[in-house]
């Protein structure tokens, strides 16, 4: 490979972990054998080291079962790729970076400027001190700004050195001192937290195999890649690991992208899945809300073919039998539809690749009120303020089969496709929630718009009766999920798709609400398991167990007196 070709194959590997994609194949081989970087200082094409030394890693039997180059074709064709990279001038070289740490400086400057959230600055921080990194690494110099001499960094000077709990950069270590706390974000759990974090989760388990579905796991990181471009606005919350010679990795995000790949790797085509596990976001912490940055999920998921929105009433029937179970008072199921939203965003003049961005921006109404909302459609999407006022019209619209039926025969969506398709799913399903007897509780919302990528279909939240938004002690959603009919193509080498349809439980904002519940209540659990042994006389059981066990009669007779 010639040196020049080095920077796009650096750049490619920056974003994967293998020259196709996120598994190794026989192209891995074929350029690892003519990329010569030997010659170039250690300190750059620092992907390209990277993956040439893991590579290196798998014995010359493992590198004949990586897949053919044809089938990693299917994914991504190095030879166009590296060709495309080249083209575009996608090269890691110091002008773009010094560029890039220019523009993250002054986005820094403006946000203490607007005395933006301290989880904020300090997270554009953490970007400038890796691009700061990134520049020496390629250059081998620190970077500096125009006409200014280099300093050495020194952590003692240096006022944007952060804390690895994420805290003020101002704020200095105390020394000689070692503060006990958890990272933000999370927390530990008592024997009696524990006792209530049991029952909850037995609960829900027990009603996943009401439904007949097995339980799987999954790594607690994936690579990168997989995760990448399934969570739209939200991508920005991904806990990435630092780089240790290997695989680019993340943290998961969620359950729902890791049950994909999972299917998609098994080439499974039916499959009713429960998982209960960790995920992880670096999301700003709410606790008294239930909003941790590492927290528990239990998943629901259904994949496969299915008759039409049976499988999403059997989702919304679960919902509500979960949540009755756990009696923690009334509650709504808000639903709504993408093609719903897609058509309505197509009828009142929105462009096509606006479609996720605004929806994103709509996602955000169950925590904030419609004028914030339209303002961040004008300002910062750039949506002409008639098209936002028209959008408002319909998103502040709630209700059951009336509203279904009125938006059929509305002159704006009458036309579209897209929201008739959806109305049309919306109607069968609350014919199958009023059979499966789950209809009470279920709200068409025009306003729910759930603000993952991912989502195709029919869409849904569960919100707790316990609290307006925004009280103390609220904590919004407590379930929600819907179908994502294209995920598992995303990840198939042969784009197969498979029906997907799901819903997910947050354990900490339930079991914030159910602690506070049992508090209020006086309520106590046991922290340990008791057995009891009741022994009849008249069967000699007693005089057997005191025989053999001399030092029971002495525990027997303490219980006794005690009881």
């Amino acid at each position: 490979m010639v040196c020049k070709e080095l920077p796009a194959l650096d750049a490619h590997l920056s974003q994967f972990s293998y020259v196709g994609g996120f598994q190794p194949s026989q192209a891995d081989i074929n350029v690892l054998s003519s990329a010569v970087v030997s010659s170039s200082p250690p300190h750059t094409y620092m992907n390209v080291r990277r993956w040439a030394k893991h590579i290196s890693t798998f014995s010359a039997q493992e590198r004949q079962a990586f897949n053919p180059i044809s089938q990693a074709e299917s994914e991504y064709k190095m030879d166009e790729q590296l060709s495309q990279l080249i083209q575009n001038n996608l090269k890691v070289d110091g002008g773009s970076l010094s560029e890039k740490i220019k523009t993250k400086g002054d986005e820094i400057r403006k946000l203490k400027s607007q005395k933006a959230e301290k989880d904020l600055i300090t997270s554009a921080v953490n970007d400038l001190l890796a691009l700061k990194k990134e520049f020496k690494e390629t250059t081998g110099n620190d970077w500096k700004p125009d006409n200014q001499p280099s300093k050495k960094s020194n952590p003692q000077e240096d006022g944007s050195k952060i804390n690895c709990e994420g805290g003020d950069p101002k704020v200095p270590k105390k020394s000689g001192k070692l503060i006990l706390k958890t990272p933000k974000g999370t927390r530990d759990y008592n024997p009696q937290e524990m006792s209530i974090r049991r029952a909850v989760f037995k609960t829900i388990t027990d009603v996943f195999h009401m439904h007949g579905a097995v339980e799987i796991e999954t790594p607690v990181f994936e690579l990168k890649e997989i995760l990448t471009g399934k969570y739209g606005e939200d991508s920005k919350l991904i806990y990435d690991l630092e780089d240790q010679g290997g695989e680019i990795l993340s943290m998961r995000y969620d359950l729902t992208v890791p049950f994909a790949r999972y299917v998609a790797m098994n080439k499974i085509t039916n499959i009713k899945r429960y998982h209960v596990a960790r995920v992880y976001r670096r999301d700003n912490p709410a606790m008294t809300r239930g909003r941790y940055r590492e927290f528990y999920q239990c998943d629901f998921d259904i994949a496969g073919l299915y008759d039409p929105m049976l499988p999403d009433a059997e989702c919304v029937q679960l919902v509500n039998q979960v949540l009755s179970k756990l009696d923690l008072g009334d509650f709504t199921v808000k639903v709504n539809h993408r093609k719903i939203l897609d058509g309505l965003f197509g009828a009142c003049g929105v462009p096509a690749d606006k479609f996720r961005t605004i929806c994103s921006a709509v996602d955000k109404l169950d925590k904030s009120p419609w004028e914030e909302v339209r303002k961040e459609m004008v300002d910062e999407k750039g949506l002409n303020p008639d098209v936002a006022d028209l959008i408002g019209g319909y998103v502040k619209l709630s209700g059951r089969e009336e509203l279904i039926e009125k938006l059929q025969v509305d002159e704006r969506l009458k036309e579209s496709k897209d929201a008739q398709a959806g109305l049309k799913d919306m109607s069968l399903l609350f014919e199958y929630c009023k059979l499966l007897n789950c209809h009470e509780n279920l709200v068409f919302d025009m306003g729910l718009a759930r603000g993952l990528d991912y989502y195709t279909g029919v869409i849904y939240e569960a919100i707790l009766q316990t609290g307006q938004v925004g009280e103390e002690g609220s904590v919004g959603s407590v379930a929600g999920g819907g179908r994502y009919d294209n995920l598992v193509g995303m990840f198939d080498p042969k784009k197969k798709t498979i029906p997907c349809v799901g819903v997910s439980f947050g354990i900490e904002r339930l079991f914030a609400v159910y602690e506070r519940k049992w508090k209020n209540q006086d309520v106590k659990m046991r922290e340990v398991t008791v057995i009891v042994f009741i022994c009849l006389n008249m069967k000699k059981v007693l005089c057997g167990l005191q025989e053999h066990c001399p030092r029971l009669q002495a525990k027997l007779r303490f219980c006794d007196t005690k009881s």
